[in-house]
C-alpha cells in the first residue's frame, strides 16, 4: 500500500527568514510588472491596444500571466 503524502500548509510563522524575504520580494517584482502594464495601458491612445482597454486592464490583474500578456499580445507596435 502507497504511503499518502500530506502536503503541511506553510505559515507566515513557520517561514525562514529566506523565504519570507523571498516571498515579498517576489510580491512586490509582480506588483511592479502589474503596475508597468496598467501605466502602460493609461497612457496609450485605444487605437494603440489590441482589444477593449477595459479588458486588458480586467486581463493585467492576472498574476504574471495578465501583464505579461499584455506586453507581449496587447500593444500594436
Amino acid at each position: 500500500m502507497a504511503k499518502q503524502m500530506t502536503k503541511k500548509k506553510m505559515t507566515w510563522a513557520g517561514m525562514t527568514t529566506g523565504r519570507k524575504v523571498f516571498t515579498i520580494v517576489v510580491g512586490v517584482a509582480q506588483f511592479v510588472f502589474a503596475a508597468a502594464a496598467w501605466r502602460d495601458l493609461a497612457r496609450r491612445p485605444a487605437d494603440t491596444v489590441n482589444g477593449p482597454k477595459g479588458l486588458w486592464t480586467a486581463i493585467i490583474a492576472v498574476n504574471w500571466i495578465g501583464p505579461a500578456a499584455y506586453f507581449i499580445k496587447g500593444r500594436r507596435q
